[in-house]
Parts: structure tokens; C-alpha cells; sequence
């Protein structure tokens, strides 16, 4: 895994937007990190370097955004079991061709394509170091 560090939010946007280039389609994203790590700042980051200009909020209580029909982002936090998850559809996205974003997969984890890439984000105040 490679390194970057991160000595702002602006940073973190900035690395994640040139970190979407490499993104396919049906490629899954997983942001991985503590609460208020930046997994939310990074996920804009990498919206945005997708070409998408919406306004980007965290998906806590929707669980899942979808922007220009071909990003999804999700937030797991709450997401109590992977039972839950296929009653709310969540596996049906990673089928649909587009790039899926997910914050705190680890709920999730039965129902992840084996391919995933790894973010993961630590650190604390204005400093991060951003594992990839």
C-alpha cells in the first residue's frame, strides 16, 4: 500500500479528485477510517474528480447517494446486518456498472465483491495519512 499525507481537508479533497482517475467502471471504493476521519471529505474528493458538480452530503440516514446515475456512495454506519443491507437493495449496486463509494463496509463485508480498494484514513486534527 502506498502513503499520502494529508495536512488539510483541501488536501485530502484535492488527492482524492486525482485519486478518481484511476476508477472503472464497477470498481468499489471502500473508506475506511474512524468518525470524523474524512471519509465524507474524501468521498466529495473523488465525486468531484469524476466529473460531478452536485452538491455531495453523507448518505447517513438515505444509506446510499447516487450522482449522475453512475456513482453510488454509501453510508453503512447504520446498517445493523448484511440481511438488512439486501432487504434495502445495497448488493444490487455493485452490479449496476457504476463506481460504488462505501463508508464503513465492515457492515457489509459478506456481501463485497473480492476486488474492493482499500482507502484507509487516520490520523487526527488537520493531519491525515491516507493508506491506498
Amino acid at each position: 500500500m502506498a502513503v499520502f499525507r494529508s495536512h488539510s481537508e483541501e488536501e485530502t479533497y484535492a488527492f482524492a479528485k486525482s485519486f478518481a482517475k484511476s476508477l472503472r467502471a464497477f470498481d468499489v471504493v471502500l473508506l475506511e477510517g474512524e468518525m470524523g476521519a474524512g471519509k465524507t471529505v474524501f468521498a466529495k474528493g473523488l465525486i468531484a474528480g469524476m466529473g460531478i458538480s452536485d452538491e455531495v452530503t453523507s448518505p447517513t440516514y438515505a444509506y446510499v447517494n447516487e450522482y449522475g446515475g453512475r456513482i453510488f456512495h454509501f453510508d453503512c454506519y447504520r446498517v445493523e446486518s448484511e440481511a438488512q443491507a439486501l432487504g434495502l437493495g445495497l448488493s444490487d449496486y455493485f452490479e449496476r456498472g457504476g463506481v460504488c463509494i462505501v463508508e464503513w463496509g465492515e457492515n457489509i463485508k459478506g456481501l463485497l465483491p473480492a476486488n474492493c480498494k482499500r482507502v484507509k484514513i487516520t490520523g487526527r486534527g488537520s493531519e491525515r495519512e491516507i493508506e491506498y
